[in-house]
C-alpha cells in the first residue's frame, strides 16, 4: 500500500508530518510508503478540488482514490483510519465503542 500527499502549500506539510508520526507510531512506516506528488497529471487523473489530497493507493487490486482533500485531520483520525484499513480497530474491553470507551455508546460492554 501507498499514501501519496499531493501538495503545493504549507498545510500540506503538516498533514505530512502527521501521516509520518502516525505509521511510524503505528509501526506502519517499513510497510506502508509514502510519498508527495505536486504532479497535474495526479491532480487530474483523481479530480483533486483542494489541497493538501490523502491518496491511497493498493497496486495489487489497482485501487487508487482521494480519501479526502483541503482538510488536515487531526493524528488521531489518521492513526485511527490506518487501523481501520488494516484491520487493526477491533477491540473489546474498556476500550470498545471508539476513543469514548464503555458507556459511549450502544453497545454491550462489560
Amino acid at each position: 500500500m501507498k499514501v501519496i500527499i499531493y501538495w503545493s502549500n504549507a498545510d500540506s506539510t503538516n498533514l505530512l508530518n502527521i501521516v509520518k508520526e502516525s505509521l511510524e507510531d503505528l509501526g506502519l512506516s517499513e510497510f506502508i510508503a509514502l510519498e508527495t506528488s505536486s504532479d497535474e497529471n495526479v491532480k487530474t487523473e483523481l479530480w483533486i478540488t483542494a489541497e493538501p489530497a490523502f491518496i491511497i493507493e493498493e497496486e495489487s487490486i489497482e485501487f487508487k482514490d482521494v480519501i479526502f482533500e483541503g482538510i488536515v485531520p487531526e493524528k488521531e483520525e489518521i492513526t485511527s483510519m490506518f487501523m481501520s484499513i488494516i484491520g487493526g480497530g477491533e477491540e473489546t474491553g474498556a476500550d470498545s465503542c471508539g476513543s469514548g470507551g464503555c458507556g459511549s455508546c450502544s453497545g454491550h460492554c462489560g
